[in-house]
């Protein structure tokens, strides 16, 4: 018997989206690195890489967020 067993994170009922097999999965099936999740139904997860686009164009126009040097900066 192994002292230690190797468990993914996750229950039944949560639903991810897979990075790798670019697929909805219910419960922990690969490894956490690999998904987005947990989401509350198939269909959000369906939509991850959706919803991660979206968020990514808010970050990036976000008008506080300021990743270039400013002249007083680089005095």
């Amino acid at each position: 018997m192994a002292l230690f067993k190797k468990r993914t994170v996750g229950k039944p009922g949560e639903w991810y989206y897979c990075l790798v097999h670019q697929k909805v999965e219910e419960g922990p099936e690969c490894p956490a690195k690999d998904r987005f999740g947990p989401y509350a139904t198939r269909e959000e997860a369906q939509h991850a890489m959706d919803t991660a686009k979206e968020r990514n164009l808010e970050w990036e126009t976000d008008p506080k967020w300021h990743d270039k040097a400013t002249p007083e900066a680089d005095a």
